[in-house]
């Protein structure tokens, strides 16, 4: 009598828990699904990156780069290539900020609105189709780019967003329509709508404790009912 007891506690347990965690479960089968559902290259716009090629520096460039005298800032890295016809070096701070200097030292300014169109044209599938420009401060970026720093945005026919560094020169991220589809399912999937980031808080936790119960109690009730079953003479 006492185990009959036992288990129709866990029963009604397993009933409630159900109603309060079914939804979260529900949507975090749902929301999986969909991130699955492209390979994360296609998700990240990887497949519209065209490959361009780099074209090598002539054997008697000579480059003369050399940071101001009141400049700490720590280096991250120093590049050298040709874009566009022009050598370019490009610092990169470790604090993420970076700065282009032309071959004779010169410091570049930062890209243009036609700069900018003019690296998605040449490195992005269909590129040539803007329908808008934006040009955002390193503390204003777009909800959908999330790194701080400055960029302009060229939005494609297609519902692409394009972000290009006004201080790198680079294509600095790819985000397509699914990508934003990804984002939200993310959110929604840790519970975090705000950040996206958050993946350790305690409602997300609580429901999942909630939900392994839950399955625990489901697994008992089930092998229990299993073997009343079987003892049920003929």
């Amino acid at each position: 009598m006492a185990n009959q007891r036992m288990m129709q506690r866990f029963a009604k347990w397993h009933i409630w828990l159900g109603w309060l965690v079914g939804v979260p479960v529900l949507m975090w089968t749902v929301t999986g699904l969909v991130m699955v559902i492209k390979p994360i290259e296609e998700v990240r716009g990887d497949h519209l990156r065209k490959e361009v090629a780099e074209t090598a520096l002539p054997r008697d460039t000579h480059i003369a780069v050399s940071l101001p005298a009141e400049s700490t800032a720590p280096v991250r890295s120093v590049t050298t290539q040709v874009e566009r016809g022009e050598t370019v070096t490009r610092i990169t701070y470790m604090d993420g900020s970076s700065e282009r200097y032309r071959a004779d030292g010169a410091k570049m300014a930062p890209l243009s609105e036609i700069e900018a169109r003019m690296i998605v044209e040449e490195g992005i599938v269909g590129g040539d189709e803007v329908v808008g420009t934006a040009r955002y401060a390193a503390e204003n970026v777009p909800f959908d780019f999330r790194r701080p720093i400055p960029v302009w945005q060229v939005a494609l026919a297609d519902g692409t967003h394009v972000y290009v560094g006004t201080e790198t020169g680079a294509i600095e991220a790819v985000r397509t329509e699914w990508w934003r589809t990804f984002d939200l399912m993310w959110g929604l999937h840790i519970m975090d709508l705000e950040t996206r980031e958050d993946t350790s808080h305690p409602v997300l936790i609580i429901f999942a404790l909630l939900s392994i119960l839950g399955a625990l109690l489901g697994c008992v009730l089930m092998f229990r009912r299993r073997k009343a079953r079987v003892a049920v003479p003929s």
